[in-house]
């Protein structure tokens, strides 16, 4: 992880595009910003996401992706390194869709954070190839957007198994 220079963080934390790139300031974390950055995405997703509509959920997750789009290409083109790790707003979207018609309780949203972690980290294809082969914003947030399918899929899959 490479370490950005302090007027760089500052910068990146003084515009709006910076905070959202940064998921708020979780990609700020010195240890393990994604897995923070995916931790803080369950507060909005508790608090607001889960008890939406499907069509408005929905909505929600197209805005934040075109918004993270945009706040992580210039959260790149400011730290001139491509997918910085302060960049976690895709955490956010990954770990939305995997959550998207999750079963009530909190056992199935740990079950979700676990899998979108275990589908960001291992980069199975698609995965892997949209890490390596799409750049800017898009690419720093298309590879976490196919690991949230992933983890929806296994955890829907889990949920018509036990149910």
């Amino acid at each position: 992880m490479a370490v950005l220079p302090v007027g760089t963080r500052r910068r990146l934390m003084k515009h709006p595009l910076g905070w959202i790139a940064a998921g708020f300031g979780a990609g700020f974390s010195p240890r393990a910003p994604g897995t923070v950055g995916s931790l803080a995405a369950l507060l909005p997703w508790w608090f607001f996401m889960r008890h939406l509509p499907l069509p408005a959920y929905l909505a929600v997750l197209a805005l934040g992706f075109a918004i993270g789009v945009w706040a992580s290409h210039w959260a790149i083109a400011q730290t001139k390194i491509e997918d910085p790790s302060l960049v976690v707003w895709d955490e956010y979207i990954g770990m939305w869709i995997a959550l998207l018609m999750a079963p009530a309780g909190w056992p199935w949203m740990v079950a979700a954070f676990v899998l979108f972690r275990v589908f960001d980290i291992a980069k199975p294809w698609p995965v892997s190839w949209a890490d390596q082969k799409l750049h800017g914003g898009f690419g720093a947030m298309l590879d976490d957007a196919i690991a949230g399918v992933y983890a929806l899929m296994v955890l829907q899959l889990a949920a018509w198994l036990l149910g």
